[in-house]
């Protein structure tokens, strides 16, 4: 194939069926072996299931170029269309280059992924997750979305709810921690009751979803966007994120930092629409404590992101 194929659906149809329809030449296996390199798009997002439903004005684009699961290693796509892409990053994944690290990056893997599709295409940071958290990032494919985020950012986004494994048994079954974080010269950051100069208030929202011996697994929701917020509040009470040494941990049961950005909702910059991306609670989390229905919904509730454009 010297060149991506474009085809506008006219018709109701099942993805399958659409392409053996429109691509001369090619049976059910190959036809498979184009989903599972990534080479088939519906409006603009990569499809892998065969029996896609087809609305009528969808474009299905057939790439040249292939998708692989190496190319890939480190991020799961959960949302694409044509102005954003997010993805489930990977725990111990930079979001972006460092005087260390210039390659392996959650940057350059999307960016590899969108210029796949599309030599031409770009990729922009919207916002960052620290290498030892894992879960959802938003990138931009233009500047011009890019800017709206990032210029909006608290307006925007609606909701961010982060999982946590944190150190000990948290006895609250849910609480709101309020304080003033401020960064230090040595880049770690503090947490103050009351205001003092350069401080930013920070605002976090909890809920225990289960207990075992010596952890607690936490939700929380975070109302203010602050560098370090969950940890550092768990610190502050005492029940410092599990394998985080830097803000207290003494224990790392699963040698990493048990922290994933779970869930955002936010409102796309474009459409208007109310977008919601949802991952599982980490399977290694889940592993430590006893399986409840709490943990059984939001599992489910991951499972159903709203990836409509």
């Amino acid at each position: 194939m010297k060149n991506n194929l474009m085809f506008k659906v006219k018709e109701e149809n099942e993805l399958m069926k659409f392409l053996l329809e429109n691509l001369q030449g090619k049976n059910k296996n190959n036809i498979k072996s184009l989903l599972k390199n990534g080479q088939i798009l519906v409006n603009n997002a990569r499809i892998s299931q065969f029996n896609h439903k087809l609305q009528i004005g969808d474009d299905v684009m057939v790439s040249r170029s292939r998708i692989t699961e190496n190319s890939l290693r480190g991020i799961n796509v959960v949302f694409e269309d044509k102005d954003i892409i997010a993805i489930e990053k990977a725990e111990g994944l930079l979001s972006m280059a460092s005087d260390k690290e210039k390659e392996k990056t959650a940057y350059n893997i999307v960016r590899t992924y969108v210029k796949a599709k599309d030599p031409n295409d770009k990729v922009f940071i919207v916002h960052r997750l620290d290498r030892g958290t894992s879960g959802i990032m938003i990138f931009a494919k233009n500047p011009e979305t890019q800017q709206k985020l990032q210029s909006k950012w608290a307006e925007t986004v609606k909701e961010r709810k982060y999982v946590a494994v944190v150190e000990g048994r948290v006895e609250k079954d849910k609480d709101t921690l309020i304080t003033y974080l401020k960064e230090n010269s040595a880049m770690v950051t503090y947490s103050n009751i009351k205001p003092i100069e350069g401080s930013k208030k920070a605002i976090t929202h909890y809920e225990v979803l289960s207990r075992s011996k010596g952890y607690s697994l936490v939700e929380a929701n975070i109302e203010t966007g602050r560098k370090n917020q969950i940890r550092v509040h768990m610190q502050s009470i005492g029940h410092s994120v599990a394998g985080d040494k830097k803000y207290g941990a003494k224990t790392s049961p699963l040698k990493r930092l048990c922290l994933h950005a779970r869930t955002i909702v936010f409102i796309h910059p474009t459409t208007g629409k109310t977008i919601t991306l949802s991952t599982k609670i980490p399977t290694r989390f889940a592993s430590m404590f006893k399986e409840n229905k709490i943990i059984r919904e939001k599992n489910n509730a991951g499972e159903k992101n709203d990836n409509r454009k």
